[in-house]
């Protein structure tokens, strides 16, 4: 058996930024992984998303080039191009991360399948056969989440494709339908009408993006449609099967064929090989491991990071993750998971940058709120580069005149967005950005005609 200081089992993006700053601490410390360095964001999630999703645009202004007054004699889409430089990327952030790592003094990379044998015992086989048994009084666990795929009869007997395998898709669909209505499945379903593919997005509940408000998800619904996406809202996937052709989707309005499935209905902790229930430790209701506020599980000394807590599954939360355990640890502080704001974007285009409250949320608190909304066509250079998609809004207290919520749904919109969270982190009313000098033309300008609507 082996000692450690701290045994981190994951290598994502909470796992790796800690494990360096444990062992530069002077702790003697374990990062097992059991296939790549990186966790899903390098390696099957923001890495090679936004990296399609560019090639996605170029596609996107090449068609409407003339728009511009560039005239070209078409295109062609070179899908086995595309993925290439998609995965010349994922390698190059996975190579990276990897170097960093395993440079690092006290810190001893293990790669195999970790699985709790003990309370504080982990028991890695690596792919050789060979079993190493290790032991640490602080275990942090960041495995990550993995694909949800429903029980829909015949689902199983279908080639089905998944957020972690459609990036590998050889071919582009000539018609793809997309089981659910996540942020996952809107990127992939702009992302493939690019490309070419016919798309259907098929979303059970009968509100679409229920997380936002109705005027935001509206728009947004009106966007992807206006690029000729269909979506079918309080639609339910009764049946699948296979077909001569392609691939039948009973529906509860009907019967569509299609090339290729998409299975976008969210994901699960992933933690079935990890058996955490060896160890004494609780999962909540949805088979998430339990943390208090503090990333701490039930047993003392064991923290978990990222995904596989349930909290938001987002690469920013999880890094923010690791700073909450490391200054707790080895700074005194008294850090928290109660007082992170919610900020998120979505990878469409134009981008969703949220931040704070949305207007629904903030109203039922019974707070006393104003809303400023501002169409992005009003914005300058929205309207100078031809990109005057989306709407702004912000939510903010009547009483202190501070910006509690901002939904910034336009080209750039997460940039915008930081710049709102900027300002809430230090609590500066929204007249001093309404009358803030910024320069023209910049997507930033428009934050003077947003908060002017206040007035």
């Amino acid at each position: 058996m082996v000692k450690y200081d701290a045994i981190i089992v994951g290598s994502g993006q909470a796992a790796n930024p800690l494990a360096k700053k444990l062992a530069d601490a002077g702790w003697k410390t374990a990062l097992i992984e059991k296939k790549f360095i990186g966790g899903t964001c390098l390696n099957v999630g923001c890495t090679p998303t936004k990296t399609l999703i560019a090639s996605g645009r170029i596609a996107y202004l090449v068609k409407r080039s003339a728009d511009f007054g560039i005239h070209t004699t078409g295109y062609s889409v070179n899908i086995e191009e595309v993925i290439r430089r998609k995965n010349e990327h994922v390698v190059i952030a996975r190579e990276s991360s990897a170097k960093s790592l395993l440079e690092t003094s006290n810190l001893d990379v293990v790669f195999g399948n970790a699985m709790f044998s003990g309370p504080k015992e982990i028991t890695v086989t690596k792919k050789d056969g060979s079993v190493t048994v290790m032991t640490a009084e602080k275990i942090f666990l960041n495995t990550g989440a993995r694909p949800v795929v429903p029980p829909i009869p015949g689902l199983a007997d279908v080639p089905y494709l998944t957020s972690d395998t459609i990036i590998d898709l050889p071919t582009i669909p000539t018609h793809l339908a997309i089981i659910g209505g996540s942020y996952i499945a809107l990127e992939f379903g702009q992302l493939y009408r690019r490309l070419g593919s016919e798309v259907t997005i098929i979303e059970g509940d009968t509100r679409f993006l229920r997380k936002e408000d109705e005027d935001i998800a509206a728009e947004i619904k009106n966007i992807l449609e206006e690029d000729g996406i269909h979506i079918q809202t309080g639609t339910k996937v009764e049946r699948v099967s296979k077909e001569e052709k392609g691939i039948r989707l009973q529906l509860s309005i009907g019967t569509i064929e299609v090339s290729h499935v998409l299975v976008a209905a969210g994901r699960a902790a992933d933690t079935s090989a990890l058996q955490p229930a060896v160890a004494g430790i609780t999962l909540n209701a949805y088979g998430f491991i339990a943390v208090n506020d503090k990333l701490e599980t039930n047993i003392p000394g064991v923290y978990a990071l990222g995904d596989v807590n349930g909290g938001p599954q987002f690469t920013h939360i999880a890094y923010n993750d690791h700073l909450i355990v490391y200054k707790n640890l080895f700074e005194e502080a008294d850090c928290s998971t109660k007082t992170r704001p919610p900020v998120y974007c979505l990878f469409t285009d134009p981008e969703l940058g949220r931040i704070g409250l949305t207007e629904k949320e903030a109203r039922d608190k019974g707070m006393n709120i104003k809303v400023a909304t501002l169409k992005a066509s009003h914005i300058a250079r929205a309207w100078e580069n031809d990109e005057t998609r989306g709407l702004l809004k912000a939510i903010v207290n009547a009483d202190d005149k501070t910006i509690v919520g901002a939904a910034m749904l336009s080209f750039n919109g997460g940039e915008l967005m930081s710049l709102l969270q900027m300002a809430m982190m230090g609590r500066i009313p929204y007249d001093v950005l309404r009358d803030g000098v910024f320069a023209h033309p910049t997507f930033a300008e428009s934050l003077n005609n947003l908060f002017s609507r206040l007035q």
